[in-house]
């Protein structure tokens, strides 16, 4: 889950004309919510011009490789009909493999064990391409499948949704069935690895809550980076007490107010872009020395999801609870992380799921906050791969440091 369910909110309110008297109630009761990235914008507008920071986001766009890495593409069909865009990286075949040797296994009729794959479940309002770092550090090195979300990214608008014309919510449980149907598509077969970051850890949840064979017979390892098992309802966003409680009152029914007017609603997004960057870094990152060109690539993946989507999405956490379902993976190598400053699951929410495994690795990634894998994607990566050499998905030989990280950006 991204900070797009709040930040977005005050954005748009203040862009959508006086008139509008449920935006106008939102902007007025979460206003609080907005005042640290204000500021900072104001402060920006006193020595920056508007000119010059529309030409640095375009110079930021243009050299910026984040989210440039792409894969063999496929779709699921999901259970209700939605088509679901998924990109594999296959391993690297070894340099030593001659012609000889597949002929000969062919006339023996020996077919080679099945990889391992890593599947990749993104968060709330981003995409498959938040893992970049992840992805360019392992790409040849184990098999991996990025997917997006049901209307995330390049996959369909949800068909309910679609028909309905906007307004039907989803839920975290048609997620976890989503998943199972991008399993189905791109790993019929073989050990699977489940990776997840905020709602995409949900879906890893939610997928074994109600596919529990599945996590038996295939599931060999899962991280579950800076998400909730539940109580997110409880999530103060840091504000003080007043505020919070006003944000959850009114907040549910002015995202729907906001889909409804959708339209309407991406130009204010676009006219108030300098505040919605503010907010983005303050509730996505937890460290003051962001490097720009990685602010501005969450920036990109949280403003590309539309407002009705955003609205859709948003009821399902404040009912989401998979805290029964935790038990499931006592048996697994299980990798917890989150970022000590995170705003929208806070680390506490990483060391309950911790307490229902004891045996898993509970990392607490200091200086850090929701989008810690674009923030510290080297410490991310580090400890995934780690899981990954536990698991047996890849040779504890290999080499997966250097790929991947801020000062490599575009991997390999």
């Amino acid at each position: 889950m991204s900070d797009f369910s709040t930040g977005d909110v005050v954005a748009t309110a203040a862009a959508s004309g006086a008139g509008w008297r449920r935006a106008g109630i939102a902007g007025a009761a979460i206003g609080v919510l907005a005042a640290g990235a204000a500021a900072g914008v104001a402060v920006e507008r006193l020595t920056v011009g508007r000119g010059m920071r529309q030409r640095a986001r375009l110079a930021l766009d243009a050299t910026g490789p984040y989210g440039s890495l792409r894969g063999t593409p496929g779709r699921a069909t999901a259970d209700d009909g939605t088509q679901l865009y998924y990109e594999v990286d296959e391993v690297d075949p070894p340099e030593d493999t001659a012609p000889s040797g597949s002929r000969r296994r062919r006339l023996f009729g020996r077919k080679a064990p099945a990889p391992v794959t890593v599947v990749f479940s993104h968060g709330y309002c981003l995409g498959q391409d938040s893992w970049h770092f992840q992805r360019a550090a392992l790409r040849g090195l184990v098999r991996t499948v990025h997917w997006d979300q049901r209307s995330h990214g390049r996959s369909e608008r949800g068909r309910a949704q679609a028909r309905a014309g906007g307004g039907v919510p989803v839920g975290i449980d048609q997620l976890g069935r989503d998943l199972k149907a991008v399993i189905d598509a791109a790993a019929p077969e073989g050990p699977l690895v489940l990776v997840g970051h905020s709602m995409g850890g949900m879906t890893i949840m939610a997928l074994a809550d109600q596919y529990p064979d599945l996590l038996r017979d295939r599931v060999v390892a899962v991280a579950f980076v800076g998400t909730s098992s539940g109580k997110l309802n409880e999530v103060s966003f840091g504000l003080p007490v007043m505020g919070v409680n006003a944000v959850r009152r009114v907040l549910p029914g002015v995202l729907r107010a906001l889909g409804s007017q959708a339209e309407l609603v991406e130009r204010g997004r676009r006219a108030t872009a300098d505040l919605f960057a503010g907010l983005i870094k303050r509730y996505s990152f937890g460290s003051r020395d962001v490097d720009p060109a990685v602010a501005r690539f969450a920036e990109r993946l949280i403003e590309s999801t539309p407002i009705d989507v955003v609205a859709e999405f948003y009821p399902a956490f404040a009912e989401h609870d998979k805290s029964a379902a935790l038990p499931l993976f006592r048996d697994l190598p299980v990798l917890i992380l989150a970022g000590d400053k995170d705003l929208v699951t806070p680390s506490s929410h990483s060391e309950a799921i911790a307490d229902q495994l004891p045996d898993a690795e509970l990392v607490i990634v200091p200086d850090a906050g929701h989008l810690v894998m674009l923030e510290h994607p080297e410490t991310v990566t580090d400890r995934l791969a780690d899981l990954l050499v536990r698991a047996g998905a890849v040779p504890e030989s290999s080499n997966v440091g250097g790929h991947g990280t801020a000062e490599q950006p575009g991997g390999r």
